[in-house]
């Protein structure tokens, strides 16, 4: 999919850099950089909508804020061209090794996952991707049933499945991402991964043991009511793809479905709640 990617120029920085990321991810942008002292944010072509954008900008610059906007728009590219030139693999404290084919084995971790991004998110190196996986490590996988909702590269459901648990099924709107998926299941041997094209309402209507959800914050809530209905009482909910700023909003909206927050953790800004669903 094509994305506009906006890049800001912002004076004075503080508060107002935070504040407007904030307001751009209300209006469906879904990931930001800083670069230069600069802000970059990204939004699907399909998702962008001009108008609002350009009120939002006029309404902080009415404040007597400084904003420079400059806008590009990102054709679809191939991811995996894009890590096999700028990235090495991840590494998880020494438990777990995320790596492209054309990395070499190191048999040092406990998990290695081989994964090829070609057109999908997930390699690790985001800190909502990398978070989960260290954070999935923790958790007892065995006779477990899973969903990775939102599954990308297919990574986190990947890392399930090695754990020990008993079925993982996984969704993404993204075609191309659902190909990518399967084939690095493939790659892993990984035969209890079930993957499909499309949103929540196609998970086969039936109670998991764990539900991962690295998405972005609107969705998670537009979610919400449906990872409820799909986890076992007792089951715990993965939430990720948003900022630390936004676990207070995303924690209060859970509640109002019976989950509970056991724990978050954060990386440069990001954000992973973990979540047990109560009786």
């Amino acid at each position: 999919m094509d994305y506009i990617q906006i890049t800001l120029d912002i004076w004075p920085k503080q508060p107002w850099t935070e504040i407007i990321t904030q307001e751009l991810a209300g209006i469906d942008f879904d990931s930001f950089t800083e670069e230069d002292k600069l802000l970059q944010a990204y939004v699907s072509a399909e998702n962008f909508n001009e108008k609002r954008f350009n009120a939002l900008i006029e309404e902080y610059k009415s404040k007597d804020i400084k904003i420079a906007v400059k806008q590009d728009l990102i054709p679809s590219q191939n991811w995996n061209a894009v890590w096999e030139s700028d990235y090495d693999p991840v590494t998880v404290d020494k438990s777990l090794l995320i790596r492209a084919p054309f990395h070499s084995e190191d048999k040092s971790f406990e998990l290695s996952i081989e994964i090829q991004p070609q057109m999908s998110f997930g390699t690790g190196h985001h800190q909502t991707t990398y978070l989960l996986s260290k954070h999935l490590l923790a958790v007892e996988f065995k006779n477990k049933k899973v969903l990775d909702v939102g599954t990308g590269t297919g990574v986190l459901g990947i890392i399930a499945s090695k754990l020990g648990a008993e079925k993982v099924f996984g969704t993404d709107i993204e075609e191309g991402a659902v190909e990518n998926a399967i084939e690095n299941c493939e790659r892993n041997s990984t035969q209890n991964f079930t993957i499909i094209k499309g949103d929540i309402d196609l998970v086969p209507n039936e109670k998991y043991d764990i539900v991962i959800a690295n998405i972005n914050k609107n969705v998670l809530k537009r979610h919400m009511e449906e990872y409820a209905k799909l986890t076992k009482e007792d089951g715990l909910l993965f939430l990720s793809g948003f900022f630390e700023t936004d676990i207070s909003e995303l924690s209060a909206h859970a509640a109002l479905y019976k989950f509970e927050t056991i724990e978050t953790f954060t990386k440069e800004t990001w954000a992973v709640i973990k979540l047990l669903k109560t009786k």
